[in-house]
């Protein structure tokens, strides 16, 4: 056991030794009702003298797919019930369940307890899980060794609540992990599906694995066999977790067909991964259609236990259940079908077929499958009705008895599942969470009907009815940019751990680090409705001459960095030819090839263009060669929402002492003002190997960044970026707005 628990947390310890006393506190009732809070599962059990065994794979995704009357009538019922949150607004409904959910303080409770890492509802989740089944096979205990995958698993609390739970055991195991999960820093991965928070990720990172594309997409073929690879340093598998799921607030109703493709990926690499006795861990949610259940009776023929489970910790009137499957029996058994499921792996296995026909499903599974549905569909029901009913009028007897319920819960968790504190020391992230955090997402607002009518509307309205409109109609600045600064000294960078990142080439900037990710969504879709009209007809003045000022304009950007005392020579990255005929102090000016930039952004990528990428790294590259020590350079920019532009930034920012950005109108739509070179050999070197390194490509590969993760999420560099693309993308979107109204 963790030899400091002793040790300057007497307080905390004192707690857990009291909980049996307080616990017995307790009304009887009380107890018996959370008792029962702890007590959702149910076990799959082939009858005395019968196995229920795997279709021949012959017949395996020949079948059209099919239904269970009963089970479909079990959903119609849920749905029914479910309708009539329709008109209920989304925040205020939230804030009702979480006060009436009956386990809904536990995650506080342990994050002033267990000093728990990650302490989120998935980490007490995952501990409410290990706690209830024996996880970890007996080989893996008796060599000492744990090797574990996690598929989906942003933002990581599975990681982090294993974690916990072997540093304060007497286990001793020697743990080895592994991770996948839609990559947040992908820029071609859609907001909707990725998870934002990186504050175990970014401190992790190799122990990640994102496939061979950079996206994660562990619905692909090609990353499922790679992630084989990718662990192939483990003696075996001895657990896989699967915590997967889609957005599917558009279509609620339909949430398990929506992510039925994705249960079954998880599964087939589950199954190619794990040694014989390994446990698997599915989130599923509703079990009513052809695909869950053929998925389930694939597990009951895979393993010698599965469980339907519904922790605690997962909130009552929702959906969630958990599939717990113990002792994998081997891959011998599996063998013939996982050939042809990894054959007909990816997104569209079960578009046109059933993974098995129905004739081929043991009626005996199928009555017990009936029954664990019923009891599952009940609770769900029962609590969404008490959750309405409670919603119009809680008596003050009520509200009382859910506190005093919600107040047993949490003690009752600590005692149970035996939560012990650990220090901070042995965390999976010893240091700490990072300082930087990308751009929270917004939570979506209104009730259901409200948010599908707005999904109807065009970009215009739901930017007026959205709260960036008094942001996007506000007129440009002159100023805007100027109070943003990168200074140094920069914290100390290993330049010898940048290397350049190859992935699939980007065929869209849909999400970024570093951006207020709404914003970006209504230009890109604005983009889309505008980008015929602007090819046909090139705007030759700005969309709205409100903006277009003479301090808005290049030649006033240009005087005023030749104004600054310590500007005493300044290089000027061209790629408009108008730029060299402004009149500026003798002397002062050397113009330099850059890139060019239409007034408006015309397409969806960005600055993730690999060509554009490769002429700008070139401009730059051949400028810092040719720069005096001491003097300046402006860089002009479409955006810097890409890793590899941010790279680039980054590489900047050690070569001057300061850099401010400046937005534009009439010319590209930001430039970097950099003041104060100092020549850093070493970048130069990077450069150029990077540079080297685009010239060799093949065709549809791109470099995605080339300085590492960890550098570009510290200190004010992701501050800077998100300014200065919530800057431009505002001011792009004011200007697709003006450029409407004109026609």
């Amino acid at each position: 056991m963790f030899s400091m628990m002793s040790r300057g947390r007497g307080t905390k310890k004192r707690v857990f030794t009291e909980m049996p006393d307080a616990l017995e506190s307790f009304d009887g009732v009380i107890l018996e009702e959370v008792k029962q809070l702890f007590s959702k599962v149910r076990q799959y059990s082939a009858p005395p003298g019968t196995e229920w065994c795997l279709p021949d794979p012959s017949v395996v995704l020949c079948d059209r797919p099919w239904s269970h009357p009963p089970l479909q009538a079990l959903k119609d019922s849920l749905n029914e019930v479910k309708n009539q949150l329709s008109d209920k607004d989304l925040p205020v409904w939230h804030q009702h369940t979480c006060s009436t959910n009956r386990a809904g303080i536990v995650t506080s409770h342990l994050r002033e307890t267990a000093n728990a890492e990650l302490c989120t509802q998935a980490w007490a989740k995952f501990y409410e899980i290990q706690g209830t089944f024996k996880l970890l096979p007996d080989t893996a205990l008796q060599n000492c060794e744990l090797n574990s995958v996690h598929l989906c698993e942003a933002p990581g609390a599975f990681i982090s609540a294993l974690n916990h739970f072997l540093q304060t055991s007497r286990l001793h195991c020697d743990w080895t992990w592994a991770a996948n999960t839609l990559n947040p820093y992908h820029e071609a991965n859609a907001r909707s599906c990725t998870i934002a928070d990186d504050r175990l990720i970014a401190h992790t990172l190799p122990w990640w694995f994102f496939g061979s594309d950079n996206t994660g997409d562990i619905m692909l073929q090609k990353h499922m066999l790679e992630l084989q690879i990718f662990v192939s340093n483990m003696r075996s598998v001895d657990l896989v977790t699967a915590d997967g799921s889609f957005d599917c607030q558009g279509d609620p109703g339909e949430q398990e067909n929506l992510v039925a493709p994705l249960q079954y990926c998880e599964t087939v690499c589950a199954l190619l991964l794990l040694a014989p006795g390994g446990s698997f861990v599915l989130k599923m949610f509703t079990l009513f259609e052809h695909s869950s259940i053929c998925l389930l009776y694939l597990l009951v023929c895979c393993f010698r236990l599965v469980h339907v489970f519904k922790p605690a910790t997962s909130k009552a009137g929702n959906s969630e259940v958990y599939i717990v499957c113990l002792s994998f029996k081997s891959k011998d058994i599996v063998r013939p079908l996982l050939s042809k499921l990894i054959r007909n792996y990816g997104p569209d296995m079960l578009s046109t077929a059933a993974l098995f026909p129905k004739s081929c499903i043991s009626n005996s599974f199928l009555k017990q499958h009936e029954e664990i549905c019923t009891f599952f569909q009940g609770l769900q029901i029962s609590t969404i009705q008490e959750n309405l009913h409670l919603f119009t009028s809680m008596t003050a007897e009520q509200r009382r008895h859910l506190d005093q319920v919600r107040a047993c819960a949490a003690q009752f968790y600590v005692q149970r599942f035996q939560v012990q504190p650990l220090s901070r020391r042995r965390w999976v992230c010893r240091g700490g969470s990072m300082a930087w955090g990308k751009p929270c997402q917004r939570k979506p607002m209104g009730s259901f009907n409200q948010r599908k009518e707005m999904q109807c509307k065009e970009w215009k309205q739901r930017l007026a009815h959205g709260p960036y409109q008094a942001l996007i109609k506000e007129h440009f600045h002159a100023e805007e940019g100027y109070d943003f600064a990168l200074t140094g000294p920069v914290p100390e960078c290993d330049l010898n751990a940048w290397f350049g990142l190859v992935g699939a080439t980007l065929q869209k900037v849909r999400s970024s680090a570093f951006c207020e990710s709404e914003i970006l969504d209504l230009l890109n879709e604005a983009l889309e409705e505008f980008t015929l009209v602007m090819k046909e007809e090139p705007l030759a003045t700005p969309a709205c001459r409100s903006c277009f000022t003479r301090t808005s304009s290049p030649a006033f950007t240009l005087n005023k960095l030749c104004s600054y005392p310590l500007v005493s020579s300044c290089m000027v990255m061209v790629g408009n030819s108008s730029w060299q005929d402004i009149n500026l102090p003798e002397n002062k000016l050397q113009f330099c090839p850059g890139p060019s930039y239409p007034e408006l952004c015309v397409s969806a990528l960005h600055d993730g263009d690999p060509l554009h990428q490769r002429e700008l790294l070139s401009s730059v590259f051949s400028a810092l060669c040719r720069l005096a020590e001491g003097s300046s350079l402006v860089v002009p920019l479409s955006t810097a929402l890409t890793r590899f532009t941010a790279s680039l930034v980054l590489a900047l920012h050690l070569c001057f002492q300061s850099i401010t950005f400046h937005c534009l109108v009439g010319g590209p739509p930001v430039v970097l003002l950099c003041v104060g070179f100092t020549s850093v050999p070493q970048i130069n070197t990077v450069l150029q190997e990077v540079l080297d390194q685009m010239r060799t490509l093949e065709p549809g590969r791109q470099i995605l960044q080339f300085a590492p993760m960890a550098e570009l999420t510290r200190g004010s560099l992701p501050q800077f970026l998100s300014s200065l693309n919530n800057t431009v993308l505002r001011q792009q979107l004011h200007l697709l707005l003006a450029l409407q109204k004109k026609k």
